[in-house]
């Protein structure tokens, strides 16, 4: 006798909960069942022995686990990372036990709490961008990249006057973009650092003109805190900031007075990590701490894992595999893959001939739970997300 058996993939707890449905579960008993039908890994750095220890033992006594290195023990080392293991259920009982603990680990069940939130899923909202709406988590938003710049690595020099870059950023929104994000000055590897005054000069105009030509919002792409007050106050609505409010002092007090959101970017000098995605983590936790600490609220933040920036291309192609460990973050994700190195190199192919590369990028980002991506090539794309978000968000809600 053979019976029908396969193997049932669920991302979320909806989905575990339409299964009990479909077989007729009890409601009540549906609902203790789902926190048992999640595995969880959970990465803690740099702890002490005895931190590691007692985080060990509350997690073998209810049922889960946690990978330590082995000079734990007998405390010969002073640090190690923890790697933890175990069900919803089990998560939420070891996190009662570490509130009662000393030695910082009531923080730890803070911290752990709060991912387990997080990964829950993010919910449908609308993001306030001064005066137009986005709304997050029903489909997948298209930015569309207008670089008014002459060195940029895929399209410089060619809207880098206004009509040029008005009608650019009209087909962009014929096509179905959702934001267009402006930029003045090129971040390719190897650029020359403009002024103040020549950044100004690229962008304010077209500003003045997009605010009045196009309907959708604009985002400006700096790390320059007096050009991201002076686009704002010309109309612009969001600020990205390839830098997260480290390359300027007064950009998190500038997107605080307007009330604007903010993208911000991982980003860093050189390719060296100790963990990739745990020194990614730490990077966003850090930047975003300056922008509560400045006024700026959470549900204006929204991360992108820099893709391009700080990382080889073998770095990058690990981050587009690991993207849903943003999920622990509980925002928005924005993805820029948009022709870049990463794509060029591992197809052997020029910035122009890139399209069906940064598609694939684009439909993984948005199979791993991003809600916003950057492109140059907005129809394409927009058809690509669209097919995507048939499949991926369909799943997912």
């Amino acid at each position: 006798m053979s019976f029908n058996l396969h193997n049932v993939v669920i991302i979320n707890k909806a989905g575990i909960l339409e299964e009990f449905k479909k077989i007729g579960v009890d409601g009540g008993g549906a609902g203790v069942m789902a926190p048992k039908a999640f595995h969880y890994l959970f990465k803690v750095y740099d702890l002490t022995p005895r931190q590691a220890n007692i985080l060990k033992q509350e997690m073998l006594g209810k049922g889960g686990d946690a990978a330590v290195a082995r000079g734990c023990v007998d405390a010969s080392i002073e640090k190690t990372d923890v790697l933890l293991t175990g069900t919803e259920k089990q998560y939420r009982a070891v996190i009662k036990k570490l509130r009662l603990q000393p030695f910082g680990l009531a923080k730890i069940a803070e911290q752990l709490e709060e991912a387990l939130a997080n990964l829950g899923g993010r919910k449908v909202r609308v993001l306030e961008c001064r005066g137009k709406h986005l709304v997050l988590g029903e489909r997948t938003l298209v930015m569309g990249i207008l670089n008014v710049t002459p060195d940029s690595f895929s399209d410089g020099g060619k809207f880098n006057n206004l009509e040029s870059a008005v009608m650019q950023a009209r087909r962009m929104e014929d096509e179905g973009a959702d934001i267009i994000d402006l930029g003045g000055e090129s971040t390719r590897p190897g650029h020359t650092p403009i002024s103040l005054e020549e950044e100004l000069g690229r962008v304010i105009p077209v500003i003045k003109a997009l605010v009045q030509e196009v309907g959708i919002p604009i985002s400006v792409d700096t790390t320059k805190a007096e050009v991201a007050r002076i686009a704002l106050e010309e109309g612009a609505h969001i600020i990205n900031d390839q830098w997260s409010l480290r390359a300027d002092p007064n950009m998190a007090a500038v997107v605080a007075e307007h009330g604007a959101p903010l993208v911000m970017m991982h980003n860093q000098n050189g390719t060296e990590y100790k963990d990739l995605m745990g020194d990614m983590i730490r990077f966003f936790r850090e930047s975003i701490d300056i922008a509560l600490k400045a006024g700026i609220e959470r549900n204006n933040i929204i991360v992108d894992p820099g893709i391009g920036f700080g990382k080889t291309v073998e770095q990058n192609i690990e981050v587009m595999r690991r993207l849903k460990e943003l999920d622990c973050l509980g925002l928005p994700v924005l993805l820029g893959t948009s022709r870049k190195s990463m794509i060029g190199k591992t197809l052997d192919l020029p910035p122009d001939q890139r399209v069906e590369g940064t598609g694939a990028t684009v439909a993984l980002g948005i199979a791993a739970g991003v809600d916003i991506v950057r492109v140059h090539d907005v129809k394409e794309m927009v058809r690509v997300a669209r097919m995507t978000d048939a499949i991926a968000r369909r799943a997912s809600h």
